[in-house]
């Protein structure tokens, strides 16, 4: 069988034409995936999956070959709400809509463009592409700290057997001689995706029926909290051997390697009892039988002169010229500034004289925001409120407003309360909803209040402003707004109700001096 030259000719025109004109569009969502999100620990694996989707896609170049490419309509399913998505990440700043909106686009023009025949045989490949993208910040706490106390509880169980004295409070190890405090680095939780995306691999490899891949790809969990119990274990029996070093340097980056060869060799052992146990019969596999003949003659006369000509491909380098231009033409969003700065809040408010708390540098560089202010306010018995406001001019991706339930979890606060509040508050607002939280982290208790002051609105819910910032920047070329934070810790004998009666007190006082500052 040859290929006429000229249809080989069109074909690059058309792949360095998506090319070109995705670049353009995704071109810092995709820098910031690279230089950002694949330089954490925690993702450092995703820029090998790129490798690996193209060896999975070389891997079947042969029965691509044999199927002639068949231009759909179909692919569209994907393609319009990936155009959706992308302008949705867009405007409201969220950098994994825009990486779910690539992947969208991808896939529906290889189906645009190669047909159904073609995308059943490269449909694992594509589905495989979704593990190179981190997961939204907030999901990925919430996993990796449940996961980090139950491994936090084993290793504990585990150096109780070996005779030691350990006894856990939340994430922290009291060994008696040292405390051990563990992180995601030190547990090993790092290897939860890396693993969970290696065990899918494993399983795709593994010629067996689909029950068995399953078990495969769900076991990575048990068995990275099982070996993450392990580390936690040998890092506190080889603390009393040989003290700090056992914790930093040669010591830590070995458990480390040998934990996650250990899970690697569960799930060989795993595959290999599954394949004795159970059996496949004696047939050809799917995926080694012959290619299918040929439903369509690519050398057919006058196929290759219409490439370039088929409205499925005219459409969607329009749609996505359009998108370029629109992205790159338009500004949506107008830098609002703040009505004062807060430099001049004032340090009195009622009975409450503040201090205002400088935040370190390297925070101040992390969260982008456009100003801030922080104070510990005091009462004559020396009560204490802890208030922070971070107001951002205008929210873009990589510069917008972070929850601060995601970094209270990530730094080992236990919600032992999660929901809704009401504060009444004076003026036209009435009563306000803000998010409420009674949170401990050792002997130590805070009730938590926040909200997000957003263009006129009081939003508690993330996707919630994430949807009012995409909706403004279309229509009021606005996407500026604030997080107000409030805490009031909790005293050791003291009940949480009075806490939280001095925190509705502060709101109330807070809440007018707070509008003159935030634009409406």
């Amino acid at each position: 069988m040859t290929i006429n030259p000229i249809y080989k000719y069109q074909w690059f025109i058309k792949i360095v034409l998506y090319f070109s004109v995705l670049a353009g569009i995704y071109l810092s969502t995709i820098q910031w995936l690279v230089f950002k999100d694949w330089a954490r620990d925690d993702y450092s694996y995703g820029i090998l999956i790129p490798f690996i989707v193209l060896y999975l896609l070389l891997e079947k170049r042969a029965y691509l070959s044999e199927i002639a490419s068949k231009q759909t309509w179909n692919g569209f399913v994907f393609f319009i709400p990936g155009i959706l998505l992308f302008w949705l990440g867009e405007l409201s700043g969220e950098f994994f809509t825009q990486y779910f909106s690539l992947w969208l686009i991808v896939v529906g023009l290889c189906w645009i463009n190669m047909g159904g025949g073609k995308m059943k045989i490269i449909i694992f490949p594509l589905f495989f592409a979704l593990t190179m993208f981190p997961l939204p910040s907030f999901f990925n706490v919430k996993i990796t700290f449940g996961l980090k106390l139950i491994s936090t509880k084993i290793g504990v169980i585990i150096m109780r057997a070996w005779g030691m004295s350990a006894y856990q409070d939340g994430n922290t190890i009291d060994l008696g001689f040292t405390q051990l405090q563990v992180v995601d680095a030190c547990s090993g939780l790092r290897y939860l995706f890396p693993l969970i995306v290696l065990g899918i691999l494993m399983a795709y490899f593994f010629r067996s029926r689909w029950w068995k891949k399953l078990i495969i790809v769900l076991s990575t969990i048990p068995i990275t909290i099982f070996t993450n119990s392990l580390r936690i274990a040998l890092t506190g029996i080889l603390s009393e051997r040989f003290g700090s070093k056992a914790v930093e340097g040669f010591f830590h980056d070995f458990e480390g390697w040998l934990i996650f060869m250990i899970a690697l060799a569960f799930l060989a052992a795993e595959m290999t009892v599954l394949a004795k146990l159970f059996p496949e019969p004696q047939s050809v596999d799917k995926a080694d039988k012959p290619p299918a003949p040929l439903t369509d003659s690519i050398d057919r006369p006058g196929i290759e002169k219409s490439l370039l000509k088929q409205p499925q491909f005219i459409f969607s380098v329009v749609l996505l010229t359009l998108t370029l231009a629109l992205s790159q033409g338009i500004e949506f969003r107008e830098a609002i500034p703040i009505n004062k700065k807060f430099d001049t809040f004032p340090m009195q408010i009622g009975k409450w004289q503040g201090k205002a708390e400088p935040m370190e540098e390297e925070f101040i560089n992390a969260l982008d925001f456009s100003d801030y202010i922080m104070v510990d306010y005091h009462d004559e018995k020396g009560a204490m409120i802890n208030f922070y406001v971070a107001y951002y001019e205008s929210q873009r991706k990589g510069e917008s407003i972070h929850s601060p339930e995601t970094c209270l979890r990530g730094g080992g606060w236990v919600f032992s309360q999660n929901g809704k509040g009401v504060v009444p508050v004076d003026g036209q607002q009435g009563n306000i909803v803000v998010n409420r939280a009674l949170i401990q982290k050792g002997p130590y208790r805070q009730i938590s209040y926040f909200w997000f002051p957003m263009r006129g609105r009081i939003l508690t819910n993330a996707f919630e402003m994430k949807w009012f910032t995409f909706w403004d920047a279309l229509t009021r070329q606005r996407t500026d707004g604030a997080l107000v934070r409030v805490i009031a810790p909790v005293e050791q004998d003291e009940n949480p109700a009075d806490a939280e009666k001095r925190l509705q007190e502060f709101v109330r006082l807070i809440f007018p001096v707070l509008s003159e500052y935030l634009p409406q």
